[in-house]
């Protein structure tokens, strides 16, 4: 058994921020996570790999954090001295994790204490995504993904070189949870961070970001948001009390919200002056990315807040192409950043896995998600769907 696991460090910033803001707010939590493929597999039946599966969960349950990877995590300002004394103790249960097939599908189904479970997320879509592509021919792949990275380099230094407006162009890799391969990720961060610094801002990827001397990118996902409809506050005051708590864990630290939990206009709706003064920015993750950085804009102004003091952040499957596009419209009027993930990890000329693994209910009853974009609610609970679109006026998706 090769491990696919690294490190314990080797996950997304914003799960440790989360973390560390539920562990500290809601240590009680019981929670169930839920995997999904939402594309068909082309190499082969997910179900297929169960047994390897089981056995990189049993080596994640085995390990615990180092010590210099503590002491990294205690050099990050917004980590607090008791979230890291947690973590010096802190190993995965394996009886909170269960691994069956249905058909030809995989599933993966965590539950348990939220400070528990919550971090298996990433860990699990790794290890399936690159226990998939090790089916895949490795060196024509990893020459097809190298001579893609070359062009993709090429074309950043020519838009970088022929575009001037008032805020830099700042790209981030984003691409941890759905990866080709370790080897492949660790290629392209240290490339970018060599041959293009200028626009290569960081990683999510806490353990490259140890390791290369890179900065870690992150700061909430929509778990943290949607933990807070069953936290006992009113439905329809979820998001504020989430803000909330946020900002008294963080008092000034990561400062972009998320904001497609229930849509953008609901958010808005929620993102008052006190708001929007004390976060940076905001980030999108689905919809039109036009739209929603206008509405953004559009809200600062009403609220006479200067936008060019603000950051908009851009993560909903980007390209280059993409990215330079929302950057020639937005960024002479306000901070705009790009966190690249699958494009940049696994465009290696095998068809990418679109897997997910989402928190489907908190304390005994369902949460959910409602898109900006159609196909990403991910909610078995039909009822209170209805509910809270209700609630937040969102049409179906």
């Amino acid at each position: 058994m090769i491990p696919v696991v690294r490190s314990l460090l080797e996950t997304d910033l914003y799960k440790f921020t989360m973390w560390q803001a539920l562990l500290h707010g809601h240590p009680n939590s019981i929670t169930e996570y839920e995997f999904v493929c939402r594309n068909k597999p082309a190499l082969m039946p997910l179900a297929d790999l169960k047994a390897e599966v089981e056995e990189q969960l049993d080596h994640l349950c085995s390990l615990s954090f180092k010590e210099d990877e503590l002491s990294y995590l205690r050099s990050l300002r917004y980590m607090k001295s008791d979230f890291v004394d947690f973590l010096t103790v802190f190993r995965f249960q394996r009886k909170f994790i269960h691994v069956s097939t249905e058909g030809e599908s995989l599933v993966i189904h965590a539950a348990g204490p939220q400070v528990h479970v919550m971090a298996f997320e990433i860990f699990v879509l790794y290890i399936v995504n690159e226990l998939y592509f090790r089916r895949a021919e490795q060196k024509a792949a990893w020459d097809e993904g190298c001579r893609r990275l070359g062009v993709k380099i090429a074309a950043l230094q020519k838009f970088g070189a022929e575009t001037r407006l008032r805020h830099p162009l700042e790209i981030s890799d984003f691409g941890l949870r759905r990866r080709f391969s370790a080897a492949w990720h660790d290629e392209v961060v240290q490339r970018l961070a060599k041959e293009v610094p200028e626009y290569f801002k960081g990683t999510s990827n806490v353990y490259q970001a140890f390791r290369f001397g890179l900065v870690p990118i992150g700061t909430m996902a929509h778990e943290y948001m949607q933990s807070f409809q069953a936290f006992g506050v009113r439905l329809r005051d979820f998001q504020k009390a989430a803000l909330e708590e946020w900002v008294q864990e963080y008092r000034g630290d990561l400062g972009i919200a998320l904001t497609d939990v229930v849509g953008m206009d609901a958010f808005l709706d929620d993102f008052d002056l006190y708001f929007a003064k004390l976060f940076d920015g905001l980030r999108h993750d689905s919809g039109d990315p036009i739209l929603w950085g206008e509405k953004a804009i559009a809200h600062y102004t009403a609220l006479r807040i200067d936008s060019n003091t603000k950051r908009l952040v851009f993560s909903d499957g980007l390209d280059f192409d993409t990215a330079f596009r929302i950057y020639q419209h937005f960024a002479n009027r306000i901070m705009v950043g790009f966190g690249i993930g699958t494009w940049l990890t696994n465009d290696m000329g095998v068809t990418p896995l679109n897997i997910v693994m989402k928190l489907i209910r908190c304390n005994g009853q369902s949460v959910a998600k409602l898109s900006d974009s159609p196909g990403k609610t991910l909610c078995k609970d039909e009822t209170f769907l209805a509910y809270l679109r209700q609630v937040f006026h969102h049409t179906a998706s």
